[in-house]
């Protein structure tokens, strides 16, 4: 199996995008999956991956199917990929990988991707409800009765339990919203082909 030239962040490897971009032209070449919504993958995608969300991600599929593969797990900035990654680990796959930065440090080291019509990343999403909760929640405490306040309160609250344990229930709602599933996305069996076909390239 490759070794990776990957930085330990503890006990999660990361490889830089530079890295990755050098190891996808070898063969065999780690398998790339994205864990965005299929609405963010159709709107900017790294040529090759797979789409497999985080939430609908299932070790066991990608045991079965790519028992000897090195992976590499890349999201919008570094958050979700670290957690699917520490998913994948605990299943007992071994040489995982985190993408360093995401799709957005892919974009800024000037690498080559796939673009079609997406929609806005889920992170800005939260920070569109996030932000809109707390000025309806205040605004109708101030007008119509304080305990409203208890909106911006709960709003607050999710957050810090977010950035405590690394699990957010407004991100997995607004994750399986119509807007951000696509009929772009592929799970591991209908995209394994397609991958085979990438690396022989």
């Amino acid at each position: 199996m490759k070794e990776y030239k990957a930085m330990a962040t503890g006990s999660l490897p990361t490889i830089s995008s530079q890295e990755l971009a050098r190891q996808l032209q070898q063969s065999p070449a780690p398998l790339l999956i994205d864990v965005r919504t299929p609405g963010e993958y159709a709107g900017v995608h790294v040529a090759g991956s797979i789409n497999l969300p985080l939430h609908a991600l299932k070790p066991e599929d990608l045991r079965e199917q790519f028992p000897d593969r090195d992976i590499a797990v890349l999201c919008q900035a570094g958050q979700r990929a670290a957690q699917a990654q520490k998913t994948l680990q605990q299943s007992g796959i071994e040489g995982v990988v985190c993408v360093e930065g995401g799709i957005q440090a892919w974009i800024n080291a000037d690498l080559p991707v796939e673009r079609g019509k997406g929609v806005i990343p889920l992170d800005r999403q939260m920070q569109i409800v996030v932000g809109l909760l707390i000025i309806v929640g205040t605004a109708l405490g101030f007008w119509l009765h304080p305990y409203w306040l208890i909106v911006p309160g709960f709003v607050g609250l999710g957050l810090f339990n977010a950035g405590l344990t690394g699990f957010c229930p407004m991100a997995v709602f607004l994750a399986i919203m119509p807007w951000n599933r696509s009929s772009t996305s592929c799970g591991v069996r209908s995209c394994s082909t397609g991958d085979t076909a990438h690396r022989s390239e």
